[in-house]
């Protein structure tokens, strides 16, 4: 906690709810509230009527702001009825979540990803409050700074949420997650779980471009800031951005770039 009570994570924590749950606080909850529904389904009360949160809505309740949540028997896919419910969730307080909160019109609910970088957020800021002996509490505070930042990427990039460009976006962060490694278009839609047809149309909308060269480019970022400022052998670059081989990475490194790995590689240090 800083001393000037800058900003105060009072709670960070994951919670399974395999049984019925109510929580009504009419007159508001006491602190800022990050919540984000990872499995299974609940309700929770947004301008005056209960809405439905599936995995991937995110709320955001201020203080004093009427809260509450019901977490009930819903149908599965194979038509039972059974309650099943899993978050992640922060309180927290301070002036720096207070300007946060002020500096964007926030909706209280958001689809965002369910990426490792958001999920990995929520997961170090429980691990580092759960340390007994820590030198460092700084740290639980820039990975929730980094996690507000997130949001606030996910709010830019969807001005306007539908259930399509949501889809869209988790295929671009599957990509930008994926790319050191080789998936094929079936990965990635199954990933969302919709057919590769029906993937390569959604994205090719959204960012007017096709997920196989959106992948190329980011496999060739990543390689040419590893070229520049890593010591990695050219052939090392290739294999761990994501190139199935060091003789097609020349190419099409040489095509966009109009020159090859070992000449970018020299003019870059001559550069530094």
């Amino acid at each position: 906690m800083n001393e000037n009570q800058n900003l105060q994570i009072l709670t960070a924590g994951y919670s399974m709810h395999r049984k019925p749950y109510i929580a009504n606080q009419p007159d508001g909850l006491d602190n800022h509230l990050i919540r984000l529904q990872t499995t299974g389904k609940c309700r929770i009360r947004l301008n005056g009527r209960l809405e439905l949160l599936e995995p991937g809505d995110l709320v955001l309740f201020s203080p004093n702001e009427p809260y509450e949540l019901r977490i009930e028997a819903e149908f599965t896919q194979v038509g039972e009825a059974a309650v099943s419910s899993g978050d992640y969730h922060i309180f927290l307080q301070g002036k720096w979540i207070e300007d946060w909160w002020k500096f964007h019109q926030r909706p209280n609910k958001i689809k965002v990803p369910l990426s490792e970088g958001i999920i990995g957020a929520f997961r170090q800021i429980m691990t580092e409050l759960r340390r007994i002996s820590n030198p460092c509490p700084e740290i639980a505070e820039y990975y929730l700074k980094i996690l507000c930042m997130d949001i606030d990427r996910n709010l830019l990039q969807q001005p306007l949420p539908t259930y399509r460009t949501y889809l869209a976006h988790r295929i671009k962060n599957y990509i930008e997650e994926n790319a050191s490694s080789t998936f094929k278009l079936e990965d990635v839609a199954s990933h969302v779980g919709i057919s590769v047809s029906r993937a390569v149309h959604l994205f090719k909308e959204a960012f007017a471009t096709s997920i196989i060269q959106y992948t190329l480019e980011v496999r060739l970022n990543m390689a040419r800031e590893r070229i520049a400022f890593s010591p990695l052998s050219l052939e090392h670059v290739a294999e761990s951005s994501g190139f199935p081989n060091y003789n097609y990475f020349h190419r099409v490194f040489r095509k966009r770039y109009g020159m090859s790995p070992k000449q970018f590689r020299l003019d870059a240090h001559q550069n530094q």
